[in-house]
């Protein structure tokens, strides 16, 4: 009888904290978006990200909280011998937390820790070269997203696509938009979607439009994306997202139902940001 009543209390107490989390969590997070956001992270951010003069104060202010938010969940670790700064943290947070600007995500949530190695990083790449012929080799990288937990950066890259903002390039954007694409534990050019009802046709959209910028690619004509984005369904939301943020204009004009179908996603639209 002693032993059936604790295991009904350790029940109790698991089902009482899964219930509780996430509105401890939420109440947390609140707590953090108000506080004060000191001056000189302000200026660390409006020095490093050039839409950040763009945004009207409301929009500066969500994004300023969910800095605040990101920043006391994520850590951030130094590879190669770099020595992460405050600096750095802020403007990758600040440049991350653009995707969540319109409280459309949930912080990242299977992310845990930020690598960042001072520029370009070797790693061992595994492929198949035909039937049982496997090839490795050392290939240089500046960012990758993992399904698991982490998310590697090349610092020197951060900096040039910061300075570098219309390019249509930007490796923060790049791999937080597979951490977006990823929280279902899958990397497919799919990111949870609000309702059952848009699946359909953000498949219909993102599917003709792969197909044109791989059609594009193979001809060798001009794109407003770049041509990494037809390596794969998850590298074109990718690289797509890039796209949006930094050459909305451009992308509204030449791909406008993409740009209807990020625009939704995001709760944004960064063309009144240009």
């Amino acid at each position: 009888m002693v032993e059936t009543i604790i295991v009904f209390l350790i029940i109790a107490l698991i089902v009482t904290g899964i219930l509780l989390n996430p509105l401890l969590t939420k109440r947390r997070r609140n707590r953090l978006k108000n506080r004060p956001f000191p001056p000189l992270w302000s200026a660390i951010v409006e020095n490093n990200l050039p839409i950040y003069s763009c945004l009207s104060p409301a929009e500066r202010r969500r994004l300023q909280g969910h800095i605040q938010v990101f920043l006391a969940e994520k850590q951030f670790i130094g590879c190669g011998g770099l020595q992460v700064t405050e600096e750095m943290k802020l403007i990758i947070a600040a440049v991350a937390c653009l995707l969540l600007l319109n409280e459309r995500g949930k912080y990242f949530p299977k992310l845990r820790s930020i690598l960042i190695y001072p520029s370009a990083y070797l790693v061992n790449e595994t492929t198949s070269t035909g039937s049982y012929i496997v090839e490795e080799r050392r290939v240089a990288r500046l960012g990758e997203s993992w399904i698991n937990d982490q998310l590697v950066l090349s610092w020197e890259q951060v900096k040039q696509d910061t300075c570098n903002w219309r390019d249509g390039h930007n490796v923060v954007l790049h791999e937080f938009a597979h951490q977006l694409d990823q929280e279902d534990g899958k990397a497919e050019g799919v990111p949870v979607l609000p309702r059952t009802s848009d699946y359909p046709i953000w498949a219909d959209v993102m599917t003709q439009e792969y197909q044109r910028l791989c059609h594009d690619v193979q001809r060798g004509t001009k794109t407003v994306m770049y041509s990494y984005g037809a390596t794969n369904p998850a590298e074109f939301f990718a690289v797509a997202t890039e796209t949006f943020f930094e050459k909305p204009q451009q992308l509204l004009k030449q791909h406008p139902a993409l740009y209807e179908q990020l625009q939704r996603y995001y709760q944004l639209d960064p063309v009144q940001w240009v």
